[in-house]
């Protein structure tokens, strides 16, 4: 194993903000130029990692990885019923032999409506794990998409941290006090760019609907104190207003830097927006970062 693949990524490289999109990990050969020339706008205004959206591989990473040399990548989430540990093995060491030290393997245990294999999802993925350790994937090199309290734990004892998905501030105190200081605590975000309350909510809960199907997450809900009131007719005002950052930029800027008061040392912000979530909503990047840095 090199000193580049077996080094940790610190959480300075990482940096405070993030992106999150289902966008960059496109499998198009005719957007790969396209991707590319994002990432490399998103270093030059500052975010610190791009987190690849959806159940993507670390091949994905590479048109990102090509075009930049400080940002970080990250799959967010590889499932591990999708992509077994051999070929997630194997697509690590590919991609950080060409690009030593700047990627990151996210995992996580998808749900059973996702994955027809889906069966004692936490035992699962610590044989996952065990895997990675045979095949020499450092632990400071991947991370967890935790939510419940075993899998938070988790990810301090065999990853470098977690990046909790679809949280609360309040879920990101508790994580942080959990899982000590030394961990990353990377949670996900969404940002809807949006001043009209009903706009805003109205998109955020077209955005929310399949995820209130998933068990999952509407267990965590109910874990860090909604009811089953707030999770009916696409989610209460309560539900909304914590799970997304709308509004004007003083209010968008307060929501986003209110999870790293509560623990995080990162936020990956998701762009909530009208059409395709394939969409590379660069505009919304630059607008965000102008609101930010």
């Amino acid at each position: 194993m090199s000193d580049a693949t077996s080094r940790s990524i610190s959480k300075a490289e990482i940096g405070r903000y993030g992106v999150w999109s289902v966008g960059l990990r496109n499998e198009d050969p005719a957007r790969r130029g396209e991707i590319g020339e994002a990432a490399a706008e998103l270093q030059e205004l500052g975010y610190g990692t791009a987190w690849l959206g959806g159940s993507s591989a670390p091949v994905n990473a590479l048109p990102l990885l090509e075009t930049t040399d400080r940002l970080i990548v990250g799959t967010s989430i590889q499932s591990i019923w999708q992509h077994n540990a051999k070929a997630s093995s194997a697509g690590y060491f590919e991609v950080d032999a060409l690009h030593p030290g700047r990627f990151l393997l996210g995992l996580g245990m998808s749900h059973a409506k996702l994955a027809e294999q889906y069966n004692r999802p936490f035992t699962a993925l610590v044989s996952y794990l065990y895997q990675l350790d045979g095949a020499g994937v450092p632990p400071e090199r991947r991370v967890l998409a935790a939510l419940g309290p075993k899998t938070l734990m988790l990810s301090t004892d065999r990853a470098l941290g977690a990046i909790p998905y679809l949280t609360t501030v309040e879920h990101t105190a508790e994580a942080r006090e959990m899982m000590g200081q030394e961990p990353l605590l990377a949670p996900e975000l969404g940002v809807v760019l949006e001043t009209d309350p009903a706009r805003a909510r109205a998109l955020a809960r077209e955005h929310l609907a399949m995820y209130l199907t998933l068990p999952n997450y509407t267990k965590n809900f109910r874990r860090i104190g909604f009811t089953d009131d707030d999770l009916r007719d696409g989610g209460s005002d309560r539900l909304i207003d914590a799970l997304y950052a709308w509004g004007d930029d003083d209010r968008i800027r307060d929501m986003v830097n209110s999870f790293l008061a509560a623990g995080a040392d990162h936020v990956a912000l998701q762009v909530v927006h009208e059409g395709s979530p394939e969409d590379l909503p660069r505009a919304a990047w630059r607008k965000l970062a102008g609101i930010l840095f």
